[in-house]
């Protein structure tokens, strides 16, 4: 299967004058979330090398639960699953690691 057959399915931006704004915010979120992601485990990295003070660790966590949060609202506000904003960057795979 060749051509648009063979993307038929795929997890794609596809940008239609009636869901313009959908599209606009699956492409924000996608990009937030990677993001979110990226700064997650960065945290991570810096509490398990004790580089953090506790009042540190704690405003980190309380962020991220926050922005989580936000992103859940804006998802929901949108009908947006997580899965849609993963997508599919052909041979490279998804953009975002599957969980």
């Amino acid at each position: 299967m060749t051509g648009p057959d063979r993307l038929e399915g795929r997890n794609r931006l596809e940008l239609e004058p009636d869901t313009v704004e959908r599209d606009l915010v699956k492409l924000v979120l996608t990009v937030v979330e990677l993001l979110r992601q990226l700064m997650e485990r960065q945290a991570v990295r810096r509490f398990d090398t004790g580089e953090l003070t506790e009042e540190q660790e704690e405003r980190i966590g309380l962020t991220l639960m926050l922005l989580d949060d936000r992103m859940t609202e804006l998802r929901e506000r949108y009908d947006l699953r997580p899965e849609d904003l993963n997508l599919d960057l052909g041979p490279l795979g998804p953009l975002l690691p599957r969980k």
